[in-house]
């Protein structure tokens, strides 16, 4: 029940998602150009990642502030990893950001599993250390495009069958984590520690244990993004990505990912993201202050929770006469 559950708010968010571009041809057709729509994917493909990362998290019932300061702090360390060492490979480049992103969710998983401390006190504690450790490090100066090599900027924009990279890699997220999430033990693991914990604990889970991977994978995907970022934009600063956090929950919330835990799915989390990009890139377009994209996604966000809780209430009195039935 609740995997048709999540199937019908799916379907829902993409035919809202479909509503919201046919509104939007009316003013701009262009804006629906295939061309232009893959354009689109391409600018959301951070907040994708970001809201993969972060839909594992929320299903254990936790949640992960820290993602928008692991990705700058990544990306500050990379960027200034390349001017000391200009040739360093790509594929260094991309194992230090992998390997930095996961380091730092873990220090959040295992301050969560070992001390038993709230999730969100945990995320906000590292959200401030990363952001200080990245003004600490790189004294407050930025580093711009001309200190940067020529191939450390070139791979996220690099093309591939008439897609960059960047695409590309979220393409390659969405297709591994839904594999994860529904083929391994891992993913139902996730599934069951968010929907039930106890159930989850006398059925042989480490709730804690499962938390802290969810966390380093919420990382591992922050350390990515941290690379792609400072890359396509060729610039690295302390406020980088200031605020993106919010975005990323939003983006899962919108996705029908339940804060409650253990409903949810990466197509889910993708259709949110989706939702969001395409809000952002088509505000400008249509003459409509950008500052009214903060209005539109609380108001969505507000929506989502609202939806999700009628759910869980309907779904409730649903086990209620079940129960009913049985006596």
């Amino acid at each position: 029940m609740i995997r048709k559950l999540a199937t019908r708010r799916e379907t829902l968010l993409l035919g809202a998602l479909l509503l919201l571009l046919a509104v939007i041809a009316t003013r701009f057709p262009g804006f629906v150009a295939p061309s232009n729509l893959a354009d689109v994917f391409n600018d959301t493909a951070p907040l994708i990642l970001l809201a993969i990362g972060q839909m594992v998290v929320i299903l254990t019932r936790c949640i992960d502030l820290s993602v928008a300061a692991n990705l700058a702090l990544t990306g500050m360390v990379v960027a200034m990893l390349n001017v000391a060492v200009p040739g360093l490979p790509v594929a260094v480049t991309l194992a230090v950001a992998l390997g930095l992103g996961a380091a730092l969710g873990m220090v959040n998983g295992l301050l969560v599993w070992k001390l038993d401390i709230p999730p969100i006190v945990v995320t906000l504690g590292t959200m401030t250390i990363f952001r200080g450790t990245i003004f600490v490090i790189s004294g407050g100066d930025w580093v711009n495009s001309h200190e940067m090599g020529e191939g450390f900027k070139a791979f996220p924009r690099a093309e591939l069958l008439g897609l960059p990279m960047l695409s590309w890699i979220a393409i390659l997220a969405l297709t591994v984590f839904s594999l994860v999430m529904t083929r391994t033990t891992l993913g139902r693991a996730f599934y069951a520690v968010g929907g039930n914990p106890h159930a989850a604990t006398y059925t042989g889970i480490d709730v804690g244990r499962t938390q802290f991977w969810a966390f380093t994978l919420s990382g591992t995907l922050a350390g990515l993004t941290g690379y792609l970022w400072v890359s396509r934009y060729a610039v690295a600063y302390v406020d980088i990505a200031g605020g993106f956090e919010l975005d990323v929950v939003a983006a899962c919330v919108i996705g029908g990912i339940s804060i409650m835990g253990g409903v949810g799915t990466v197509w889910g989390a993708l259709l949110g993201a989706l939702f969001l990009g395409v809000i952002k890139n088509a505000l400008p377009v249509v003459n409509i202050s950008p500052f009214w994209q903060l209005a539109i996604s609380g108001s969505a966000i507000i929506i989502a929770v609202a939806v999700n809780a009628r759910a869980g209430r309907d779904k409730g009195r649903i086990i209620l006469k079940s129960a009913e039935h049985a006596t």
